[in-house]
């Protein structure tokens, strides 16, 4: 009788276990698909014929195919022209984002200066900004210098990046400062410290912020409008906008227009998601 109980609460417990696992699974597997019905409403809309687009109930498996619209979508607008533009310009803004954001996180982390605490909360606090409140004084900055329908228009209010600041200096408070005295020890300056010991650690945090970094730039929609003129010069979220007129909007060329658009976003993800889940999980770790 002695040995029966432990056993008995053992398998009570393990039982709980398996029953709270397998309620986990069935919520995390309902909210996946709830989360994907959008996206692959998207993707099977873009594959039907103009004439079964709207129909009810919705054909989740378009019969036939309709591979004309990825061809039209493709000859109506210089998709690809626009495509190329966001992919280079978000490219070079997240590079100097996360070179920005590593040098100021590793500023207000590890570094001691009078005022450093509270800079650093007033930095935050700019996140708190809508976008639409600082619209005018941007452009009216911009116009100023003379960059107006110009690429340095459209990146130079985006070369900072406060998440990503944040992102990084939680995960350099997480790094012991053993090592970097060590480093000084052997005659390392601060620039090769950070260079030579920081950044290689913080790999993961890198790679999540440059994922949000060309995520965010690639799905900026109403800046790029306002700041450039030229048509070449455009960005694919805003040449989508040219299947929209006031009187029609050619959704089966609109929807294979914006699967084509989302492709980078969705082969980045699929490469650093193992680095962003890491970067994420290292964020809260910083504890100060």
């Amino acid at each position: 009788m002695a040995s029966t109980k432990p056993r008995s609460y053992r398998s009570l417990k393990e039982t709980r276990r398996r029953i709270n696992n397998t309620i986990a699974y069935v919520i995390l597997i309902a909210g996946s698909i709830v989360m994907l019905i959008p996206f692959a409403w998207t993707i099977s809309s873009s594959l039907k014929h103009p004439s079964k687009l709207l129909t009810f109930p919705p054909e989740w498996i378009p019969n036939p195919v309709w591979w004309q619209n990825y061809r039209d979508a493709l000859h109506a607008v210089p998709l690809m022209r626009f495509w190329l533009n966001s992919f280079c310009f978000s490219t070079v803004i997240m590079i100097i984002q996360v070179a920005t954001a590593a040098l100021a996180a590793y500023a207000f982390a590890r570094m001691e200066f009078p005022g450093r605490d509270a800079l650093f909360l007033v930095y935050l606090g700019t996140m708190m900004l809508p976008s639409q409140v600082t619209m005018i004084p941007r452009f009216l900055i911009v116009r100023t210098l003379g960059l107006i329908d110009t690429y340095w228009g459209v990146g130079l209010p985006m070369l900072i990046y406060v998440l990503g600041t944040f992102i990084m200096r939680q995960y350099f408070l997480t790094v012991p400062y053993e090592l970097e005295e060590a480093a000084r020890i052997d005659g390392c300056t601060r620039l090769q410290s950070f260079w030579n010991i920081m950044v290689p650690l913080a790999k993961p945090s890198l790679s999540t912020v440059a994922v949000f970094s060309f995520k965010n730039t690639w799905n900026e929609f109403l800046w790029p409008l306002i700041v450039l003129n030229t048509y070449e010069k455009y960005p694919v979220q805003v040449g989508l906008a040219f299947f929209r007129s006031q009187t029609k909007t050619e959704w089966e060329l609109l929807l294979a227009g914006t699967i084509i658009s989302v492709i980078p976003l969705v082969v980045l993800f699929a490469f650093s998601q193992r680095f962003l889940t890491r970067g994420i999980a290292m964020t809260g770790m910083g504890g100060r």
